[in-house]
C-alpha cells in the first residue's frame, strides 16, 4: 500500500480538530501509539520515530482494525494492510480513510525490546517475523558458547525459542525445566525491588525431577536491572542442580530507554555465561 499520507498531508489543516490532533501529538515526546474514539471517527497515531508498533488490518465486513500486534488478527477474520508509518494520522470515519502525515524523521528509531522480548512470538513487528528473530539468537549462542551440559532449560516465556534453537543445534536435551505462572505479569517493570522479588518467586517454579543433579544452562532473552536474572539461576540450586550456567541472548543493555518502557534503574548488564 503506498504511502497515501504524502498526498494527503494537507488535509491536516483543513479540519479544526485535525489541526489540533496534529499540533498535539508534535509536541508529544517519548513512545506512543495511541487511538481516539469519538461519535462519528476512529483515529490511531503512531509516534515520528516508530519506538513502537501498529498494524492496520480490513475486517471482512469492510471495518477497519489496529493492533499493537499482527497475532491480534487469529482473533478476527482480518486482513493485513500495512504497518502505520512513523508519524501517521489515520482517521477513519463514515467516508472512509483519511491518512495525515505528522513531523517525521529521516532515521526511525523501532524498539528492539519488541524483538527481544516483549513481542508474542507468532507476531510480524517492523516488517519482520518474531519467532525468526529469536530462533536466529541459538546461530550467536552456539557459536560464542559451544555446549557442555546435560541439559538447557529456559525461561519462559521469552527465552523459550532461542533455548529450544540452542539445545537442538548441540544435540542437548531441552526438558521444562522451569514452570511458569501466567498470572504474574513482566516483574522488572515493578517499582520496588521487595515486589520484584517477590514476583519472581510467584512467576516461576523449579522442577525437582528434571533439575536435581544435572550441570545446566539456564537461556534468557534479556538482562534488565540483573536482581530478576540473579533470582533465577538460584532456583535450581533449591533442587539441588549440580551446577547453573546462565546465557542471555540479546545483546548488552548499555543505558537508560527515556523514550519506552521506564528503565531508569539500568545497570550496565555484559552478556556472558555466568557461573553460580
Amino acid at each position: 500500500m503506498a504511502y497515501v499520507g504524502r498526498l494527503m498531508k494537507g488535509i491536516a489543516y483543513n479540519n479544526g480538530i485535525r489541526r489540533e490532533l496534529v499540533d498535539a501529538c508534535e509536541k508529544i515526546q517519548g513512545a506512543y501509539s495511541i487511538f481516539f474514539l469519538t461519535e462519528d471517527k476512529l483515529v490511531a497515531v503512531r509516534d515520528p520515530f516508530g519506538f513502537c508498533p501498529l498494524v492496520m488490518v480490513r475486517h471482512s465486513n469492510g471495518a477497519f482494525v489496529f493492533a499493537s500486534e499482527t497475532c491480534a488478527l487469529n482473533l478476527i477474520e482480518a486482513t493485513y494492510e500495512h504497518e502505520v508509518f512513523p508519524g501517521e494520522v489515520i482517521v477513519v470515519d463514515k467516508n472512509g480513510l483519511q491518512s495525515l502525515c505528522l513531523m517525521t524523521h529521516p532515521q526511525p528509531k523501532q524498539c528492539i525490546f519488541e524483538h527481544i522480548h516483549f513481542a508474542l512470538p507468532n507476531s510480524i513487528i517492523f516488517g519482520r517475523s518474531i519467532y525468526d528473530s529469536r530462533c536466529q539468537f541459538k546461530e550467536i549462542l552456539v557459536t560464542d558458547s559451544p555446549v557442555n551440559y546435560e541439559v538447557v532449560i529456559a525461561v519462559p516465556d521469552s527465552g523459550t525459542i532461542a533455548a529450544l534453537g540452542y539445545a537442538a543445534k548441540a544435540g542437548v536435551p531441552f526438558p521444562q525445566g522451569l514452570i511458569r505462572s501466567h498470572y504474574v505479569g513482566r516483574t522488572f517493570i515493578e517499582p520496588s525491588q521487595k515486589i520484584r522479588d517477590f514476583g519472581v518467586k510467584l512467576k516461576l517454579s523449579p522442577v525437582r525431577a528434571v533439575l536435581e543433579g544435572k550441570c545446566m544452562v539456564v537461556v534468557d532473552d534479556s538482562v534488565v536491572r540483573g536482581t530478576t536474572s540473579s533470582k533465577i539461576v538460584r532456583l535450581p540450586k533449591k533442587v539441588d542442580a549440580k551446577e547453573v550456567h546462565m546465557m542471555i541472548v540479546s545483546p548488552p543493555i548499555i543505558g537508560s530507554c527515556y523514550n519506552g518502557i521506564d528503565t531508569l534503574a539500568l545497570r550496565n548488564c555484559l552478556t556472558l555465561i555466568k557461573i553460580f
